[in-house]
């Protein structure tokens, strides 16, 4: 069977907008943390260690890729995954560099 795959190259563009928003230490740490709960951004940059601007121009780069979800409780935003395949997602790319 002679099979081609055809690939579209909107879906393509896409994913790679997405991996390469992924594609950082510190972006990949708040998808681990935010794999158990949703956490806010004094939580998360507490956890992480970093500076809150840090931690928010982060989120912001996942949220515009649509990987998180943003929902206010009160005075604080609560960040969330959007899609809970990332971290099988990240789990995909470091067994196949090994």
């Amino acid at each position: 069977m002679d099979r081609k795959t055809k690939i579209d190259r909107e879906k393509l563009d896409a994913a790679a907008s997405r991996l390469r928003a992924i594609a950082h230490p510190m972006r990949i740490a708040i998808i681990e943390l935010l794999e158990s709960k949703p956490l806010s951004v004094t939580e998360i940059y507490s956890e992480l260690k970093i500076e809150q601007a840090a931690a928010s121009h982060h989120l912001n780069i996942l949220k515009n890729q649509n990987m998180l979800d943003a929902r206010r409780r009160g005075k604080k935003i609560y960040y969330s995954l959007r899609n809970h395949a990332l971290p099988e997602l990240i789990e995909c790319i470091n067994r196949c560099n090994e």
